[in-house]
């Protein structure tokens, strides 16, 4: 079991290192105005609506704008504290990551419905979109699985793996 912790321990940390840049940069421009951000990232969010046809986006309805602002004011800090959790072993990382992945989850369930619903949505987007819903489930499980006492955090040695000195 510590095995399995410390792999899914591992692939949260990189899902939310990657979610730490892209929820402000990326996912910030539905909900804050354009001019904040570089033209880079407006040019980079452009392209990417185009190639995927992410209708969503581009359309900004209202309960994806809502969904958008509940991640950067709950999920997004979440995630940062999730970051800290795992890379410092701390054992709240079952608390951060049940919260993270229930509200990820309940996001996800209603913009896959929207998008299976309309028909609007390309295989492709899709595609985009799923990934999400299937890290927001590790997440969960990461939040309902025990946490392991012996396992080693990322940038430190744990304070069982130290010796101590007379």
């Amino acid at each position: 079991m510590g095995g399995f912790v410390k792999l899914l321990d591992l692939l949260l940390f990189i899902y939310f290192f990657f979610m730490a840049i892209v929820a402000p940069l990326f996912d910030g421009q539905t909900a804050l105005p354009k001019h904040i951000f570089h033209p880079v990232l407006v040019d980079l969010k452009s392209w990417y609506t185009e190639e995927c046809g992410d209708y969503l986006v581009s359309e900004k309805p209202h309960f994806f704008v809502g969904l958008i602002w509940l991640e950067l004011l709950f999920a997004w800090p979440i995630c940062l504290l999730s970051l800290y959790a795992i890379a410092a072993g701390k054992s709240w990382i079952k608390t951060t990551s049940l919260l993270y992945g229930v509200s990820t989850l309940t996001s996800m369930v209603a913009i896959l419905s929207e998008m299976k619903n309309s028909a609007k949505a390309s295989d492709k987007l899709l595609m985009v979109y799923y990934p999400f819903l299937g890290f927001a489930v590790l997440a969960i499980l990461r939040g309902l699985l025990p946490h392991s006492s012996k396992s080693v955090s990322i940038g430190k040695i744990s304070a069982i793996s130290r010796k101590k000195r007379a």
